[in-house]
């Protein structure tokens, strides 16, 4: 057992927020795992000061026979179960496209979203509710004054974004300023050591002018960075094996020999070295890591834990360039 007293705490953003180094993904809450299996997880992930987890609407809306919500209404289970949301910070999306016409971002549909999310929680109120992408078809002046109303009401604390182009980003921030309504506080992005550019040539500048909490999500390359995934015949290891061909390049083998040599080096794995890696760039608040076992969990409360020296930090930087 873990001692929370133990667990890193960042700044989120300008939120005032103090958060555990590490967000606990809720995706695999009534995907991969069932309500018992979440439960335990979920149980693990406390004892060990994991108290930030990030969830939305669509989880796992792309599992035969869900219609989307299992995972909000394990955690919101859970909850009920254990006692401990005054303990947790809680963090859910909305925007993306559930069926039946429910998605996007215009007020009268996120106000029913809301509830819905709320309900499926059994919380009075979200932590950190997230776009969860960009709607060009509704004015950005209306998605925020929702959001401003949601939290003028006591239903949310703060807003975030997730899956924005830096110049969106830039134009919502610079919109919330104009008209005095809320702004967003976090940005949720792709962003692991694979996946790179994006983030840091288009959102970085964005995150750094507004003080911006970064959650990035896919933060192992869906599992490429543990080092599972080294040929072609690894990839049918599990049900995200199908997508790691793209990574099996010579940059690839680059990634993953320069996380070998550094998990051999600080005694650790190549899974928490790569957590390590981004908890160490500019604007990270927590990287988000989902565990489907109480021993990836270890791995995540050891990440927040492993402090690389700045060789390191600039090997594993380069091979990943």
């Amino acid at each position: 057992m873990w001692d929370k007293k133990y667990m890193r705490q960042r700044a989120l953003g300008q939120t005032g927020l103090s958060v555990p180094a590490l967000m606990l993904g809720g995706n695999v809450f009534g995907w991969t795992l069932n309500e018992a299996d979440s439960f335990r997880i979920l149980d693990s992930a406390f004892d060990a000061g994991l108290t930030f987890i990030d969830t939305a609407d669509i989880y796992s809306t792309w599992v035969p026979g869900n219609k989307g919500g299992e995972s909000e209404t394990i955690i919101g289970k859970w909850f009920a179960r254990s006692g401990k949301r005054s303990q947790v910070t809680i963090a859910t999306k909305v925007g993306m496209d559930m069926g039946e016409g429910r998605k996007g971002l215009a007020p009268k549909y996120m106000e029913q979203a809301v509830e819905d999310s709320l309900r499926r929680l059994q919380t009075d109120r979200i932590d950190l509710y997230q776009s969860h992408e960009d709607d060009p078809n509704v004015p950005l002046e209306e998605t925020l004054g929702a959001f401003d109303a949601m939290i003028q009401k006591g239903k949310v604390r703060f807003i975030g974004a997730s899956n924005y182009s830096g110049a969106r980003l830039k134009a919502a921030m610079e919109t919330s300023a104009r008209n005095g309504l809320a702004r967003y506080q976090t940005l949720q992005p792709h962003y692991n050591m694979m996946e790179r550019e994006g983030y840091e040539k288009d959102l970085a500048p964005v995150v750094a002018e507004y003080s911006l909490g970064v959650i990035p999500y896919f933060s192992l390359a869906s599992g490429f960075l543990t080092g599972k995934y080294r040929g072609q015949a690894d990839l049918g290891k599990s049900p995200r094996g199908g997508g790691m061909g793209k990574y099996l390049n010579d940059r690839g083998h680059r990634v993953l020999d320069a996380l070998d040599a550094v998990a051999k080096d600080s005694h650790s794995t190549p899974a928490r070295v790569a957590l390590a890696w981004l908890m160490s760039r500019p604007g990270i608040a927590a990287p988000i890591s989902s565990a489907t076992t109480e021993e990836h969990v270890k791995d995540l409360v050891e990440a927040t834990k492993l402090g690389l020296s700045q060789s390191a930090l600039d090997r594993l930087t380069a091979a990943s360039a």
